[in-house]
């Protein structure tokens, strides 16, 4: 089971249908504070979450995720189209949490997704 975070409709959906194509059991939240209810409510295998999202950004998620249940840090895969932002790339660096960069291919999202899932992790630059 995977949940996908994303304020923008289609990226989210786009995500979901690749993933669900794949086989994995597939839900969506639009911020982080909607993945935290999600969250509460089941377990999930893998989180794939934008960075920049309104009410709770992908940073806050990571941050109460560290304080909630920091296992789940293994398992959480960052979207994101701003990595040229100093702050973006302090914190993908400081945490060295998979990332893949949007654009992205649907390959590289498998890519990154079965490494994850496989316990090697992966970090793109």
């Amino acid at each position: 089971r995977i949940l996908v975070v994303d304020d923008e409709p289609e990226i989210a959906g786009v995500l979901a249908e690749m993933l669900a194509a794949d086989g994995h059991l597939v839900e969506t939240a639009a911020n982080g504070a909607l993945a935290l209810d999600k969250l509460r409510e089941r377990g999930y295998d893998l989180i794939v979450s934008d960075l920049r999202m309104p009410e709770l950004d992908g940073p806050g998620l990571y941050r109460e995720l560290e304080r909630r249940d920091p296992r789940l840090l293994r398992r959480l895969i960052f979207v994101t189209g701003d990595v040229l932002n100093p702050e973006t790339r302090e914190f993908l660096e400081r945490t060295s949490a998979p990332t893949v960069n949007k654009p992205f291919a649907m390959e590289e999202v498998r890519r990154v997704v079965q490494q994850v899932r496989r316990g090697q992790g992966a970090r793109e630059q």
